[in-house]
């Protein structure tokens, strides 16, 4: 009996390495091809042109997971599918990813693990923030309280004095 290869019963995840920013054409590809796919993603802030903005990004760039049955599924053709780049193999034979480790990463997303946006939420009064955008941009001060869920006010030093001032959040960022 070998004990380095198992034998698994229905259908197995894998991971697949996809070519740069091509996540979202590969995941259509391989679905399009009747396998299992799934994409983690994150939330967070995107400078671009002075402007901060929400966006959904790929949690592991350049890789996702497919699923499939490899004593059933014709997997070789993720290989050649449009915006792969590889799948992650052990010599000849795609490599599993480990029992749960796919569902325990849903769940993760599911809660809001992954939500980077809103890392202001986690700061307490006292703690440093730096300033990301707007007229204030790169000043560093301390968060002095809540005023409402998309309102904070820091204390900033400006012109040598210390200047109470309320900002959004969204142009704010952790130190």
């Amino acid at each position: 009996m070998n004990f380095h290869t198992r034998a698994v019963a229905g259908p197995t995840w894998y991971v697949v390495r996809t070519h740069p920013q091509s996540e979202i054409k590969a995941l259509a590809n391989l679905a399009r091809q009747e396998f299992g796919t799934y994409l983690p993603t994150c939330r967070q802030w995107r400078k671009h042109a002075r402007r901060r903005e929400l966006v959904r990004r790929p949690l592991f760039p350049s890789y996702l997971f497919v699923s499939f049955d490899i004593e059933r599924s014709r997997w070789r053709s993720v290989f050649s599918t449009f915006g792969v780049a590889s799948l992650i193999c052990s010599g000849e034979v795609p490599a599993r990813v480990p029992d749960g480790t796919v569902e325990a990463i849903k769940a993760a997303e599911a809660t809001g693990q992954f939500d980077y946006s809103n890392q202001l939420a986690q700061l307490k009064p006292g703690d440093q923030v730096k300033v990301a955008s707007g007229p204030f941009a790169d000043l560093v001060g301390r968060l002095q309280s809540h005023v409402s869920h998309e309102r904070v006010r820091v204390l900033l030093e400006i012109l040598g004095r210390q200047a109470p001032t309320e900002l959004a959040v969204s142009q704010l960022e952790a130190v």
